[in-house]
C-alpha cells in the first residue's frame, strides 16, 4: 500500500508540473468561470414616445389622444373605441403603466372623439411621419380637431438638441408640415 500511495503522489506531482502548477490551475478555473458567468445586462434606455404609446395601449386598448413627456414619466390620454377616456402615466425607466383617471361611463363627449377614433392616421403614424420630416426625438403628440374650418391633424413636438420643432401631420393623408421651431430654455 505504501508503494501505491507513493505512486499516486508522484503522479499528482507530475500532473501539477506538466500543467504549470497551482497558478495554472487557478487561471484555468478563472477562465472557466468567466465562460459560464451570465453576461451583464445591457444598460436600459429610456422608454421613447412610441414605447410609451404601445405600453399605454396594451393596458388600456383604444387610440392615443395625446402623449407628453414630463420629466421621468409620459402622460398618455387614451380614448377607447366605445368613447371612454383614460389618463395614464408611463414610467420612462421601467415602462410600467399607471392609471391616473379613467371614465366609468361614456360622458357624452363622443362627438369629438368619433373623428379621433376613426382617423386614418393614428398618433403612432403621426409620430413616424413627423420624425421623417424633421429628425429628433418626439416630446409630445396631440390630436387637434379644429371645428372652425373642419381640419383634423396631429401636432407633434420634436426636440433636436436645444431646438423644439412643431410638426403638423394631417389626420387623413399623413402629410407632415413643419409649422415652427424655437429654442428650448428649460432643457426638457
Amino acid at each position: 500500500m505504501h508503494r501505491k500511495h507513493q505512486a499516486c503522489v508522484a503522479t499528482a506531482a507530475a500532473v501539477v508540473l506538466i500543467t504549470g502548477g497551482p497558478a495554472a490551475a487557478a487561471a484555468a478555473h478563472t477562465a472557466d468561470a468567466a465562460r459560464t458567468a451570465p453576461a451583464a445586462a445591457p444598460a436600459r434606455a429610456d422608454v421613447d414616445a412610441a414605447g410609451a404609446a404601445a405600453a399605454a395601449l396594451k393596458k388600456y386598448p383604444g387610440v392615443v389622444e395625446s402623449l407628453d413627456r414630463d420629466g421621468a414619466v409620459w402622460h398618455v390620454d387614451v380614448i377607447a373605441k366605445n368613447g371612454k377616456h383614460a389618463e395614464l402615466t408611463v414610467d420612462t425607466r421601467s415602462g410600467k403603466v399607471f392609471t391616473e383617471n379613467a371614465d366609468n361611463d361614456n360622458d357624452g363627449d363622443d362627438g369629438g372623439n368619433k373623428a379621433l377614433v376613426s382617423a386614418k392616421v393614428t398618433a403612432q403614424k403621426a409620430m413616424k411621419a413627423a420624425v421623417a420630416a424633421h429628425s429628433g426625438q418626439v416630446r409630445s403628440v396631440e390630436w387637434d380637431d379644429d371645428d372652425d374650418n373642419g381640419s383634423r391633424y396631429w401636432n407633434v413636438e420634436i426636440q433636436s438638441g436645444n431646438k423644439t420643432t412643431n410638426v403638423h401631420v394631417d389626420a387623413t393623408s399623413g402629410k407632415a408640415t413643419v409649422s415652427g421651431s424655437d429654442s428650448d430654455d428649460d432643457g426638457n
